[in-house]
């Protein structure tokens, strides 16, 4: 059975995340002392464990949605919610230009609006599943 678009659009959406949060784990521990000398509002320490977290998070989601794993739906919203927190929350405490907020704004925007839809699919997908597959007793 073929995945809905905006199912695998939100499974590369999310590996793709989770990628960069790996790279933003690994350059805070490898620029930890330039970091440490240039940078006074958030500690590479801070920033290493935030990538990491979330790069496990992304790994996983992705694996469930790859698996078709029935509560995969649930924890991509979750995660999108969290993410979406976590995100504007470091940009408004840590950051201090702050540049480019309206294209923060309309790419956050849009993310949600495709994990939106993927987890509407993602429902659809499990309830067919359960109609073609009804369980004997």
């Amino acid at each position: 059975m073929k995945r809905p678009f905006s199912v695998t659009l939100a499974g590369m959406l999310v590996l793709i995340l989770a990628l960069w949060n790996a790279l933003r784990a690994w350059t805070s521990l490898a620029w930890q002392s330039i970091l440490n000398e240039y940078s006074v509002q958030m500690p590479p320490f801070f920033s290493a464990g935030m990538g990491s977290f979330w790069f496990i998070i992304g790994l996983t989601i992705a694996a469930s949605i790859w698996k078709k794993n029935p509560w995969s739906i649930k924890l991509l919203s979750l995660a999108a919610i969290g993410y979406t927190i976590w995100y504007w929350s470091e940009r408004m405490i840590w950051q201090n230009p702050r540049p480019n907020v309206p294209f923060a704004i309309i790419i956050n925007l849009a993310c949600l609006v495709i994990i939106y839809f993927a987890s509407k699919s993602l429902s659809r997908e499990a309830y067919e599943r359960d109609i073609e597959n009804p369980a004997t007793e």
